[in-house]
């Protein structure tokens, strides 16, 4: 009986310490996530500001367009690259959140 109480302590135990590493996984995640997506706005933000200076001082129209262009495909060019920036991540983070829950199933069929 004392036998079968420690094993189910030393079980709880194990569950608790994984579920602490992965809340600690995850918090470093969603902080490195938070801090990538406040590196690209101030980029965004920036870039917007420098376009903008540009068309001020366009001297004709067809500057004028060729600047806005160049924006644009620039803006789209680093949206897509943030997308794939971010989707890696975001595909780490549930790799993480899930590492507990598979080391305890294999754990679990190891004492079977």
């Amino acid at each position: 009986m004392i036998n079968a109480f420690q094993d189910v302590q030393k079980i709880s135990q194990g569950n608790l310490n994984s579920a602490i590493r992965m809340w600690d996984e995850v918090g470093r995640n969603w902080q490195a996530i938070a801090i990538e997506m406040g590196a690209y706005s101030k980029r965004s933000f920036e870039d917007g500001a420098e376009a903008v200076q540009k068309l001020l001082g366009a001297k004709s129209l067809e500057q004028a367009f060729e600047i806005q262009s160049n924006y644009a495909r620039r803006a789209y060019q680093h949206y897509l690259q943030e997308l794939s920036t971010l989707g890696g991540m975001y595909t780490g983070l549930a790799k993480q959140a899930i590492k507990p829950f598979d080391e305890a199933v294999e754990s679990s069929s190891r004492r079977q």
